[in-house]
């Protein structure tokens, strides 16, 4: 019984979610109304209010959502790439390039935090600043990059990626954007080299 009760939960949030990421990537998070997407999902009012609170608690869910999956396609690119390094300016460029995506513009960059306050801090960030961290140390060790710390250089390398997505999403031109914030994350990225690689 209480297993069921869980998957019926789950069911709902996955349902809720679902909905309100149509929603806010159609109308935009103020426009969009919790009557009309509840009903998209089939649920109640209730049903929202039990499991995100509100619909910042919503729109927190689907940021989450969106921002991991953007950091796991991401590390998916830099995976492909031939070392370390340039697995690092991989996930960078690409996690900037998402930018040019009109949902992710409109909920991730532009909404998110508008509604949500100082991108930085959101839980899903913080899981891309640990695994930008564990590079940094791998290519510290390797003699890669210099002996800086760990977390002020995962910092400044995620903050530069995250500002550079923001930079292109609030553009009025955002495909001529896109090289220049490239080419300057990877020049700041560059600084941390001991040696060219």
């Amino acid at each position: 019984m209480a297993k069921r009760r869980a998957e019926t939960m789950e069911e709902n949030r996955s349902k809720l979610i679902a909905a309100a990421r149509k929603a806010f990537a159609d109308k935009g998070y103020a426009a969009a109304s919790m009557d009309d997407l509840t009903a998209e999902a089939g649920l109640t009012r209730g049903a929202l209010y039990h499991n995100f609170g509100d619909k910042r608690g919503l729109l927190a869910a689907v940021v989450h959502q969106m921002d991991s999956d953007m950091a796991a396609r991401a590390q998916m690119i830099g995976a492909t790439a031939g070392n370390d390094w340039q697995a690092l300016l991989a996930e960078g460029a690409a996690y900037i390039e998402m930018a040019l995506d009109p949902e992710v513009q409109r909920i991730v960059l532009l909404d998110g935090p508008a509604v949500l306050g100082d991108p930085s801090q959101w839980p899903s960030q913080g899981s891309c600043l640990q695994a930008t961290r564990q590079t940094v140390e791998r290519l510290i060790a390797k003699g890669i990059v210099r002996p800086v710390d760990p977390e002020a250089a995962a910092r400044l390398l995620c903050g530069a990626a995250l500002n550079a997505a923001l930079w292109i999403a609030a553009s009025d031109n955002p495909k001529t954007v896109l090289p220049k914030a490239i080419e300057a994350f990877s020049c700041l990225a560059s600084g941390f080299l001991v040696k060219a690689v």
